[in-house]
């Protein structure tokens, strides 16, 4: 199977099998999804949905939370990964949106990462979210998925992931791949002991045709 047929198949089959992916993490605008996403860092999405509603409830909006203090913030994230340093990195955020940016949240890359705890992931997640933008986010399941299908090839890094999956996946499908890969790796194709057999991915996957086990004879 060439990589065009190896593209085709595992496009074709999430078409099929997931044509509504989206994201897990729960909100109800641009500013609601971008406290989320920064949250969200090293940590699961179930997490961040359980805390965010006390977030929201009293910060609504940027100019609320630009006003808040470090002490006000940081009991509200503490049973998140790294609460000081995002308790920060959203206190930062908000200012610079009311500072830089009239209190909305801007929907191009190069703003984005301007924000305090913005990295690119960050920016294409939200932009290819809220605006379904052709920007992919590479995460760890991103990272991993696509490699062990053989959808990227010596990609060392996110950013090199990122290009070539970009390449191959067509423009108006790029926002939904972002989350068939994510989605993918969280439930299949796990870290630890893939669940190969539940996967319909298998005849185009590279990492089950080297691993899997012949059948009994």
């Amino acid at each position: 199977m060439t990589k065009k047929e190896r593209y085709a198949f595992v496009l074709q089959w999430f078409q099929e099998h997931a044509p509504e992916a989206e994201t897990e993490l729960i909100y109800d605008s641009p500013y609601q999804l971008l406290v989320a996403v920064i949250l969200s860092a090293q940590c699961t999405d179930k997490r961040v949905n359980l805390t965010t509603p006390a977030i929201f409830q009293k910060y609504p909006d940027p100019p609320s939370l630009a006003k808040a203090g470090f002490e006000d913030v940081f009991p509200l994230i503490k049973s998140i990964s790294y609460p000081n340093n995002k308790t920060k990195h959203l206190i930062g955020m908000a200012n610079m949106l009311v500072d830089r940016f009239s209190g909305q949240v801007p929907l191009t890359v190069n703003e984005l990462v301007q924000l305090p705890g913005v990295g690119r992931k960050t920016a294409n997640v939200i932009t290819s979210v809220i605006d379904q933008q052709p920007n992919m986010a590479v995460d760890t399941h991103v990272f991993r998925v696509s490699a062990r299908i053989g959808l990227t090839t010596n990609a060392k890094t996110p950013l090199a992931t990122e290009k070539q999956l970009i390449k191959h996946i067509p423009v108006h499908l790029v926002h939904k791949a972002h989350h068939w890969l994510i989605l993918h790796g969280r439930y299949i194709c796990v870290a630890r002991n893939p669940k190969c057999g539940a996967c319909g991915l298998r005849p185009a996957c590279l990492y089950y045709k080297k691993h899997a086990k012949p059948a009994p004879m």
